[in-house]
């Protein structure tokens, strides 16, 4: 059984260890049976179960994450918004997340990268 998420920033310390363990189905658990993930870039994946597929085969490099300071958490009711800026300083990565009928929180949507745009209009 896995350790759940109560609050919505523990979301990301579970990612950075279940990703760093080799854990895909760890880090599927982190999702709602229909989350949509906006990975790999200019793609989207849907479901707990292409989003475990997904992370099989991006943990099969043995990637190490490191864990990045969350920005504060926007909580509404049983949404929370929740986000990090990277480590090298590009980007960013946003959440929303959803409180479940036990507490607990799981992501709904994931956008892992923002990348700002070279020209802006």
């Amino acid at each position: 059984m896995y350790e759940k998420a109560m609050h919505p920033e523990d979301i990301t310390r579970l990612f950075v260890e279940r990703s760093n363990a080799g854990d895909a189905a760890g880090v599927a658990a982190l999702y709602e049976e229909d989350a949509v993930m906006a990975y790999p870039p200019g793609s989207v994946t849907v479901g707990r179960d292409a989003i475990r597929a997904l992370w099989e085969r991006v943990l099969a490099s043995r990637p190490h994450f490191e864990p990045e300071a969350p920005l504060p958490t926007l909580v509404s009711g049983d949404l929370a918004l929740t986000s990090t800026p990277p480590r090298d300083g590009t980007g960013a990565r946003a959440q929303v997340v959803r409180r479940q009928p036990d507490g607990s929180w799981l992501r709904v949507l994931d956008q892992p990268e923002f990348v700002a745009s070279a020209t802006r209009v």
